[in-house]
């Protein structure tokens, strides 16, 4: 068993880079998990996210906490995530046995003003979402990369993936052109290591929807949920509670409501 190591006793990684989304999730851990009271943990994917699961798997570790964080039990969003519980020595769950979850930590495509969010580009927005709506309270982890300087679309240029029953897609992507004004909707290719559509956890297809810089992203999300064949939309409206972004130079930036 070792004590958890403080960020500055770190030995530096490949990039400043690293070292700030390190930096960042270390930061969203130690500051809003509350290892006594919290029991049942969401977690997410991306690369940021990979640094929040190893930062708990280091509670684990320390004698001080880990009679708490043995109990915990973690919620994934995917496959990645799943795979970063168990690799982190920590107990998987599922959101079907729990449905309320304590605290849960994701990242993001991008992130506005007002912390609305796109994210699904990793085709995971129907799981992320389930769980972070699950949440009392939800914490992205990013790089300053993802902070948009006011409205989403402005930095995430790919369009709003939204996910749809496959036999509805055409149906969904001349809706989203012709009723909502999308500049362009697309549904997402495989590229070289799969022929055809990208298929998600659900067997569902992704179209990429551009609608250039959201002004009204509230809107637009009940807009789209609106149209028959969608089963979700990658804005999450109203849900994340914090956002902490690494910069470039190794410091980080927590943005809140």
């Amino acid at each position: 068993m070792a004590p958890i190591p403080s960020v500055e006793d770190l030995p530096h990684l490949a990039n400043p880079l690293e070292d700030a989304k390190r930096t960042a999730a270390y930061r969203a851990v130690d500051e809003n998990l509350n290892v006594e009271t919290h029991k049942i943990i969401g977690i997410g994917s991306g690369s940021t996210v990979v640094y929040v699961a190893e930062r708990i798997g280091q509670y684990l570790l320390d004698d001080k906490y880990t009679k708490f964080v043995s109990k915990f039990i973690c919620i994934p969003t995917g496959f990645q995530s799943r795979k970063l519980i168990l690799d982190n020595g920590l107990q998987l769950g599922s959101i079907e046995q729990h449905p309320v979850i304590d605290i849960a930590f994701d990242g993001a495509d991008e992130v506005d003003a007002n912390l609305q969010l796109i994210k699904g580009g990793g085709a995971c927005q129907f799981q992320e979402k389930l769980v972070s709506t699950s949440s009392k309270l939800f914490i992205v982890v990013a790089d300053y990369r993802k902070k948009s300087p006011h409205y989403l679309g402005t930095n995430w240029k790919q369009g709003v993936p939204i996910e749809v029953v496959p036999s509805a897609y055409v149906r969904v992507a001349h809706d989203l052109e012709n009723l909502l004004g999308a500049k362009k909707a697309v549904v997402r290719q495989g590229g070289s290591a799969k022929a055809g559509p990208i298929v998600t956890d659900n067997n569902n297809f992704i179209i990429d929807a551009d609608f250039g810089e959201i002004e009204d992203p509230k809107k637009l999300n009940i807009d789209i949920k609106l149209l028959v064949g969608v089963v979700e939309t990658g804005l999450f409206i109203d849900n994340a509670e914090k956002a902490y972004f690494g910069n470039s130079d190794g410091s980080v930036e927590v943005q809140s409501n």
